[in-house]
């Protein structure tokens, strides 16, 4: 009987321990948050101009973004945002589709993450690494 007693006591502590931790230690930005609140966006790779635009998009954290990425080129590109997971390719003339929800607060890039050459725009020269914009995630939601 008491072999049950302590494994029953051994199981109140691992449980306690963890329900402790995710109180009082966890850091914040890995506690699941959601506003509830969906952002949709349009991002357009440019024809000829190596470039995003919009460049910059401001979010909160918590929300749920939708993009439609859009490329006009003739040739593929790529979307990546490395801190939330996303990279897909942007086949030439095509749009896709792109979810997430941005899960901590900050400024990360997106970026073209398929090389796609060089050219000259308004005399001046633009690249692949040119490609490259900012999402800026607000931390809104206050720690508990």
């Amino acid at each position: 009987m008491n072999k049950y007693i302590f494994i029953i006591g051994a199981i109140a502590v691992i449980l306690g321990g963890g329900i402790v931790y995710r109180v009082f230690f966890l850091p914040q930005e890995y506690v699941p948050v959601s506003t509830g609140i969906v952002r949709e966006f349009t991002v357009t790779a440019r024809k000829d101009r190596w470039e995003f635009k919009p460049d910059v998009i401001e979010i909160n954290r918590g929300d749920r973004v939708k993009m439609r990425v859009v490329n006009e080129d003739d040739y593929d590109h790529g979307f990546g945002i490395d801190a939330f997971g996303v990279t897909k390719r942007m086949p030439a003339n095509e749009t896709i589709e792109i979810e997430f929800t941005a899960t901590q607060a900050g400024e990360f890039p997106f970026y073209c993450s398929v090389p796609c050459g060089e050219g000259l725009v308004d005399g001046k020269k633009r690249e692949h690494a040119d490609m490259i914009g900012t999402l800026k995630v607000k931390d809104i939601i206050q720690p508990q």
